[in-house]
Formats: C-alpha cells, structure tokens, sequence
C-alpha cells in the first residue's frame, strides 16, 4: 500500500517534517510494508520558504527590515539567481511570530518590513518576486508594503500617513510621484490559498483581525478603514478587486500587491504542488492514500487552505484523503461532503492544550496506527 504524505504543520507543535515522521511511524506499525513520498507543505504562510528551499536550488540573503511595530530587525528571503527569481515571506518580517502576545494590535502594526525586503529583490535585479502570503500581524491592506516602493498616502491636509490600519480611514489622496522605476519591469506574485474578500463580514478584519489583537469595536472601524481605501483606491487609481477571493489574505496585503504593485494571484498549495512535480508523480505512480492535515480543523479550512487544495488533488486523481489534526472543529460530515474520505483527531479533549501540544508526536503516530490497523 502507497502513501502520499501532504500535511501542513501542526502550529506550535509540530513542524510539517515531525508530522511526516509520526504519520510514516503509525502507517508502518499498522501495515509493514507501506511506501511512502512526502512533500513539505506551505500555503504561503509561515514555513513557505522552506517548502521552497526544499525544491528549488536558492541562496539565503540576509536583510535588514523592520517588524510589524516599526523596530529594527534582520530578516532573510530566499533567491534563485539562475532565474531572476526572490521568494519573500511576509510572515519573517511582518509576522505574529515576531510578537509577543500583548504586542498585537491589528491597529497599529505595519507591513513595511515586508515591503523593505520587496524593494530590496528590486534593488538587488531580481525581477520575479514571489510573496508567500499568511500569519502576519498586519491589517493594513498592504500601505506598508507600498509605503515602501515609493507610494505616500496623504490626509486631508496633504500630509503623509504613516502606514497602518488605524490610518486606512484618512487616506484622502494617494500620491505615486515617488514610485521605484524597478516597479515597472518586475513582476509579483501574491502566493496564498485564502478566498476572503477585502472587507465585509468574510473580509480581512472580520475574519482575522481578532487573532491581531483587535476588539469588536476596532475590528469595525478596521473594514470601514478597508471600504474607505477601496474607495479612494477606485475613485483615483480605477481599480475594483475588493471582491476578488483573496485580497482579504494577510490582513488585506494580497489587495495592496495588487492594486500598488500589479501582483498576479497563485494559489500556495498549486504553487508548492507543482514545484515539487507532485502531478506528474501522480500521473506514474499509484497511490492508495493521500494523507494531509493540519493543527485545527475549522470553518476556515474550507476557505481555501492547504487541506481544501489537497482535497482537489484527490478528487482530480481520484484518490481517497485523510485528514489528521490536533483538534477538529468543523462537523466530519461537512468534510465528509467537501472530498474528504475521513478527518483524524489525534488530541485528547479529556486533557488540556499544553498536554496534547507537548505529545503531538505520539498521539499523532497513535491515532494513525489505530485507523489503518487492518486496513
């Protein structure tokens, strides 16, 4: 029996190699001569660089930025100098992780370092920039980003905003005299598996501003901020993709990709699926099982994450998927109908977070063996 292993991470937990070991370690107790092929997963969230690195021959170059809240910070990104290509993700300098919990304000952070190290690739001749989306602190719609190539957005006074989300309600004009010339000949890609709109009730600050540390009440005026730089964005600049899936990702930075930089929108699960030939493996290799998962399964894991691009692989190839999480939120029938064969939780409810978190490995390795034993 032939297994194609395709987790994500279990967050805080268990990085996507560990979930591979305790995945390959419960199949082969239950059936001893199992193959296996794995691939490192990455949605263009936390960990894209290093689905990259394992696919692509790159060099690591080191850059200094800022975090979320403006300090000085270094950073890396990834190239391919044989190609022209940088790969930047926003999470190394614009991310949660960079933090501390009491820190997060989706109301006062910044996606400029995230726009330093884009504008550096431009200054280093690199002109494909791959910008792996997820797990920023940030709901700026992408200002800071674009703060950083060159554009200003100025008040009502005609003086310079500085570029977060409690400011995104005072943009009055938006000003691209000092616009980079790289800009021109480069081309972005926004790499993400998110669906959400800019703003609204399934937009960027409603669904994800509360992980960034937003109230009800700052969640509000953060998508009126989003609906109110749409507008001036359409009034001045006539662009309309508030609507188009995706630009709610990474607290609207997908929307200021594409409306500041002219970024293409490719979904992370294709992107890291065909880097790492996983179609043609499926064209001349048979499988009996796909196994894929993540630390929670929720209502969001249908809005277009890693599992959902997954189950399209399945469904495509017609192979049965089995996802494994920690801790699973949504109905197994929901799933059931979306082209899962069947969901594993491997967490114990009868114990507390930091019990299953600090045993992922096991329980993981555990639960598998017990669903394949005898299969």
């Amino acid at each position: 029996m032939n297994f194609l292993l395709l987790p994500d991470k279990f967050k805080g937990s268990l990085t996507a190699k560990q979930l591979i070991q305790s995945l390959t370690k419960g199949i082969l107790k239950a059936i001893p001569g199992a193959g296996f092929h794995s691939l490192i997963a990455s949605d263009g969230g936390d960990g894209f660089l290093d689905a990259i690195s394992e696919y692509r021959e790159t060099e690591v170059i080191t850059t200094e930025t800022v975090d979320p809240l403006g300090r000085k910070i270094t950073s890396t990104m990834l190239v391919d100098p044989s190609k022209g290509e940088a790969y930047i993700e926003m999470a190394k300098a614009s991310g949660l992780v960079l933090l501390a919990e009491e820190e997060r304000s989706a109301s006062k952070t910044s996606s400029r370092g995230t726009g330093i190290q884009i504008r550096e690739a431009m200054r280093r001749g690199f002109r494909k920039i791959y910008v792996g989306l997820g797990g920023s602190a940030t709901n700026d719609a992408g200002m800071g980003m674009a703060y950083e190539v060159g554009y200003r957005f100025l008040d009502e006074k005609g003086d310079s905003l500085k570029p977060i989300g409690a400011n995104l309600a005072l943009v009055h004009k938006i000003n691209r005299e000092q616009v980079i010339p790289e800009l021109r000949d480069t081309r972005v890609f926004a790499v993400n598996d998110v669906n959400n709109p800019l703003y609204g009730p399934f937009g960027a600050a409603a669904v994800y501003a509360a992980q960034k540390g937003a109230n009800r009440q700052e969640i509000e005026l953060l998508d009126r901020g989003l609906q109110h730089l749409d507008y001036q964005v359409r009034t001045q600049m006539g662009f309309e993709y508030a609507d188009l899936p995706g630009t709610g990702a990474a607290g609207g930075a997908a929307y200021g990709l594409k409306c500041f930089l002219n970024a293409e929108f490719i979904t992370g699960t294709a992107f890291i699926l065909d880097l790492a030939k996983i179609p043609r493996l499926l064209r001349t290799r048979k499988f009996d099982y796909i196994l894929t998962g993540e630390g929670k399964i929720d209502s969001q894991t249908l809005s277009g994450k890693w599992i959902n691009g997954v189950m399209e692989l399945g469904r495509a190839f017609e192979i049965p998927v089995v996802a494994i999480c920690g801790r699973l939120e949504v109905s197994p029938e929901e799933l059931k109908k979306a082209g899962l064969t069947a969901v594993i939780e491997a967490g114990n409810r009868n114990k507390p977070l930091e019990y299953n978190m600090s045993r992922a490995a096991e329980l993981v390795e555990s639960a598998v063996y017990k669903y394949f034993k005898g299969r």
